[in-house]
């Protein structure tokens, strides 16, 4: 099975299940559908980011500084969220990521509802080849810096603004 073809469920301006569709047919019809944001830090405090593969299906060849992605048909949210981390960190026994908050995220291509969530990651990270192109671990002013000269996933821009205002707040 490509990532394509995997199976969302749908949901509506509420994030209530209306339908399930298949990864591919969500993206291009604009379905709204659910994903999961992982900030991921290192035992020092620093952030995982890196830079997706030219392959992936949505921003491909981006910057981000979440793990993170769909969540599957009858997956929960905090299902994904260490489904994700894991399959992207390349580690196994992650702590469960902390729930902060949740948001819906629509642009002029996508749609989706947000759930965005913190961990710690101590162990050795072996990022997924099929999904993580480069990655380091960054210091909180270094990422600020890179904000402007990186070309970031604007949804992960938009959950990171949303982060740094919740943490503010």
């Amino acid at each position: 099975m490509t990532p394509s073809d995997e199976i969302l469920d749908i949901v509506d301006e509420n994030d209530e299940v209306i339908g399930q569709a298949p990864r591919g047919e969500a993206t291009a019809r604009r379905l709204r559908h659910r994903c999961v944001f992982i900030e991921a830090r290192d035992a020092d405090g620093r952030v995982f980011v890196h830079r997706r593969t030219p392959t992936k299906l949505v921003f491909p060849s981006h910057y981000d500084m979440f793990v993170g992605g769909v969540v599957g048909a009858g997956e929960s949210y905090d299902e994904a969220a260490l489904r994700e981390a894991e399959e992207e960190l390349g580690v196994s026994g992650l702590p469960r990521p902390e729930p902060l908050f949740r948001f819906l995220y629509a642009d002029a291509g996508h749609t989706w509802w947000s759930a965005v969530y913190r961990v710690r990651c101590e162990l050795p990270v072996v990022p997924q080849v099929e999904e993580v192109a480069w990655h380091a671990f960054l210091e909180d002013a270094e990422l600020e810096r890179r904000l402007g000269e990186w070309s970031w996933v604007p949804d992960g821009l938009e959950a990171y603004r949303r982060l740094r205002e919740f943490r503010a707040g």
